[in-house]
């Protein structure tokens, strides 16, 4: 489905996630928006995928060869006219041509060469910054807010009514809702979440449950933990439980757009949860929902117990959680300031959420 980076050096990868040749990052990650790219080789390809889109009404970024101007200029033509935007992939040599036949300006342009071998070389990048012509930001393996994915033209039929079903609204990268250039910040946010969050989702089976454009939960099969000294939880360390985490990038952009927005959606992923632990096998044993978080506010309002943590430990996961909200870049500070332990037993989380 959507397309992993292109094979381009690595150096040059993290380069243009910071800017480099004015590449551009995403947009909104708290928008449902989704910018939707769509590689197209042939004539038939474009007439095909140009159908599929009328059919579902949604416009799109279409990455063609500069050549495909020859072969099927009636088929740019019609792109421009259905409002999709034409961005270019390939050697930007015939640029003007692949402008002047589509009746567009180009003003983006994808990474990778249609060919074997690899994307664009630094000549490539710098002539096309020459012209004012982008790098588009490299396509998300998975749908998320703000993202731009990569879809080939023949799964479309597929793609969008389920991406819609999602909560998703698929539409050309040029109207992303944010839509910025990449920085140096965003590569730093991009290493983090390599050498952090997905290191520790990878070594602790955190699984995602954030499928839908609006959900904020992860959860993980885990031993209740010692140490905590929870007053009042009748279940001791070792005990199976499922450990609740946030998608922080998401629940940040939400909280942004609106905090009543952010709350809903922290209370219908807790619907998500219920369904992993009915239908996950790893999570079938768990006796007890539990998270350390500073937003137990809505934990308690959801049926949890909070319980204090002992002071290192509430200092230790408060120093955790100010790294988190430093890297995400959320000014907002929570309603609560000191972490505590919230705990459900299963039956009951299932007879509430489930």
């Amino acid at each position: 489905m959507a397309a992993a980076p292109p094979p381009i050096p690595s150096v040059w990868l993290l380069l243009l996630r910071a800017g480099a040749f004015g590449a551009l990052w995403g947009g909104d990650p708290g928008v449902p928006a989704l910018g939707l790219t769509v590689p197209l080789r042939t004539a038939p390809e474009l007439r095909a995928a140009l159908a599929a889109l009328e059919a579902r009404g949604v416009r799109a970024t279409l990455l063609l060869p500069p050549a495909l101007a020859r072969l099927d200029p009636g088929g740019l033509r019609a792109a421009t006219r259905a409002g999709h935007e034409v961005a270019g992939w390939g050697e930007p040599g015939e640029l003007p041509l692949l402008e002047a036949v589509a009746g567009q300006p180009v003003t983006v342009w994808t990474l990778e060469t249609p060919g074997p071998g690899g994307g664009l070389s630094r000549p490539h990048l710098a002539r096309l910054a020459a012209w004012g012509v982008r790098p588009l930001p490299l396509p998300s393996p998975t749908p998320e807010p703000g993202a731009v994915v990569r879809v080939p033209g023949a799964q479309l039929g597929e793609w969008l009514p389920r991406v819609a079903a999602l909560g998703y609204r698929p539409g050309p990268v040029r109207e992303l809702p944010g839509l910025r250039v990449a920085g140096p910040r965003d590569l730093a946010l991009h290493l983090y979440r390599r050498a952090v969050d997905d290191r520790f989702a990878r070594a602790h089976g955190v699984v995602p449950l954030t499928e839908r454009a609006d959900a904020v939960m992860r959860v993980a099969a885990r031993p209740l933990p010692g140490g905590l000294e929870p007053q009042g939880l009748r279940l001791t360390p070792g005990t199976p439980a499922a450990e609740l985490h946030l998608h922080s990038p998401r629940l940040v952009g939400l909280t942004r757009r609106s905090a009543l927005t952010a709350y809903r959606a922290y209370q219908r992923s807790l619907r998500d949860v219920a369904r992993a632990l009915r239908e996950r096998p790893e999570l079938r044993g768990a006796r007890v929902v539990f998270a350390v978080t500073l937003f137990h506010g809505p934990l308690e309002k959801s049926g949890f117990t909070l319980v204090p943590l002992p002071p290192l430990t509430a200092r230790m996961y408060g120093l955790g959680f100010r790294l988190m909200r430093a890297v995400y870049g959320t000014a907002q500070a929570p309603s609560e300031t000191e972490p505590k332990l919230a705990w459900m037993e299963r039956e009951a989380f299932l007879a509430r959420h489930g």
